[in-house]
């Protein structure tokens, strides 16, 4: 039985996509991937969801490119302009998981300390889990087994009991490993076909 459903955020209730920040500043899209795929990178922005500052990320690589400064510096100086709106049809399922009883709905998330209010603001759904466990707060992230045994503890979650919920293939491998029972999400669609036949909706 099923009684703690743990969602992680962006990809899954949030879409945040660099690329709508940094299409109004490159020419064409080439630009934007070379940009995110040699520059701005995922593991180099996943440091600053781990803990480290936003400052000291953005200094590191505009040493380094320093011809790409304004673009570097963009890139947490204008980060709101990389969120997208809510995905609403997961939005959907949380609200129907929230409303029953029978679960306790917390969420798992990569994001920097210091973006993290940003997305508070903005999205009024974070205030209905009974607990959010924020990376960049903790200096811990995911994939990191230490993170969702953080997450159990601090929820006192049984892990045969629960279900996360992730749309990165990593992190969903890494929370089976740590004996949560995992689902891969793709589509609002999806994930509700998948808790149809888990019996959580």
């Amino acid at each position: 039985m099923i009684k703690t459903i743990i969602f992680d955020l962006g990809g899954v209730l949030i879409d945040w996509n660099p690329r709508y920040l940094y299409r109004k500043l490159f020419g064409s899209d080439a630009e934007v991937e070379e940009f995110l795929a040699n520059i701005c990178t995922s593991d180099w922005n996943e440091e600053q969801d781990g803990g480290r500052s936003t400052a000291e990320g953005t200094r590191i690589l505009v040493e380094k490119f320093p011809e790409q400064r304004v673009a570097i510096e963009a890139f947490y100086g204008r980060w709101a302009e990389m969120l997208g709106e809510s995905i609403a049809g997961t939005v959907r399922i949380l609200q129907e998981v929230c409303n029953d009883p029978r679960y306790q709905v917390v969420a798992l998330t990569n994001w920097s300390a210091e973006t993290w209010p940003i997305a508070v603001e903005r999205f009024d759904f974070l205030q209905w889990f009974e607990g959010i466990l924020v990376s960049g707060q903790e200096g811990l992230k995911k994939p990191d087994a230490a993170i969702y045994a953080l997450v159990l503890e601090r929820f006192q979650i049984d892990a045969e009991s629960a279900i996360f919920i992730d749309d990165n293939q990593r992190n969903v491998d890494s929370a089976i490993q740590c004996g949560i029972p995992s689902i891969h999400f793709t589509s609002p669609d999806e994930l509700r076909k998948a808790l149809l036949d888990l019996g959580v909706l």
